[in-house]
């Protein structure tokens, strides 16, 4: 059997195991952060918001544009999920545009093979596991419209936007259905990317795959089993992580759209160009909102799995 993604078999159950180990010690929260919001955050931009009222936490420069590297999958996965009459087990052919794709921009991949047929729910996992912008480029052909793959992602993009609007992301646009940006004009703000992220996680095919710190998924038509770990270090890490996507970019930095539940609440937190201290920012934001104080030893990722 052919393998993809990385792993040899026998290292994904030790993985697995691996993934969900975590220290977590809870302590107490000085009274300072408890008033004016979590101390010593180094994002340049930052966003935390109560996933239930829709109620804004705290934040920090939360209404700057700024390019948003791969958290623009999130929108990706939005638009398919809510494409009316979306059938998740609808078959893919790969494209070797997609991998020429990959190779061209030397992006991160789920290392599709050839001629594999996958279906769409394959795909996402693929999209927001490893980070896959051969996915990406799978799920924008195939939803978007028109006679070329050119057309039909280009479409697919305006989707995108399209459903920004109707979100009320004010300050969001996005030239890219991966990330990988052009002329600089993908970009979010703190606020409207956890708007983005509350919506995401109320679909529950979204959260299944994006709280999933590995998977394997068979293709369709011959004996090759992908293995894709989750690039977000969070899960497995924090007690009650429950995704959603990293992101990492030249012009934007180290990002992280998060989300945790505790006791049934629900909060999401957003990291926008963080150079060194996206997943301690994060950890500092939950600790905030969830009123207690965390010691986190962070899930380490296979070598061979894909960072961003």
């Amino acid at each position: 059997m052919e393998r993809c993604g990385g792993r040899p078999a026998r290292r994904w159950g030790a993985a697995v195991i691996a993934s969900t180990a975590a220290v977590a010690v809870a302590l107490p929260v000085t009274t300072a952060e408890a008033a004016g919001g979590p101390a010593g955050v180094t994002a340049r931009g930052a966003f935390l918001l109560d996933g239930k009222t829709n109620r804004q936490l705290w934040a920090k420069d939360a209404d700057t544009k700024r390019q948003m590297a791969s958290t623009t999958k999130i929108m990706t996965a939005v638009v398919v999920l809510d494409t009316r009459g979306v059938d998740l087990n609808k078959q893919v052919t790969i494209k070797q545009s997609y991998r020429d794709y990959v190779a061209r921009n030397g992006a991160s991949t789920a290392d599709l093979r050839t001629g594999d047929k996958l279906t769409v729910r394959q795909l996402l996992y693929g999209l927001m596991l490893p980070s896959g912008c051969d996915a990406a480029y799978a799920l924008a052909d195939t939803f978007g419209s028109g006679g070329t793959e050119a057309a039909r992602t280009t479409s697919f993009i305006a989707k995108m936007n399209k459903k920004a609007s109707e979100l009320g992301m004010k300050n969001t646009k996005y030239d890219s259905f991966d990330g990988i940006s052009r002329a600089g004009a993908n970009y979010t703000t703190p606020r409207d990317a956890a708007q983005l992220a509350r919506h995401a996680i109320a679909n529950s095919t979204f959260g299944t795959v994006v709280k999933a710190t590995s998977t394997r998924q068979k293709a369709a038509n011959v004996n090759r089993t992908y293995y894709w770990d989750n690039t977000n270090k969070l899960l497995g890490s924090y007690k009650g992580a429950i995704g959603i996507k990293t992101g990492t970019g030249t012009a934007a930095g180290p990002c992280l759209v998060f989300a945790a539940q505790r006791d049934g609440r629900t909060v999401v937190g957003v990291i926008l160009n963080d150079a060194t201290n996206r997943y301690p920012d994060a950890v500092k934001m939950l600790d905030f909102a969830y009123r207690t104080k965390t010691s986190v030893k962070l899930r380490q990722l296979p070598e061979s799995a894909q960072r961003d």
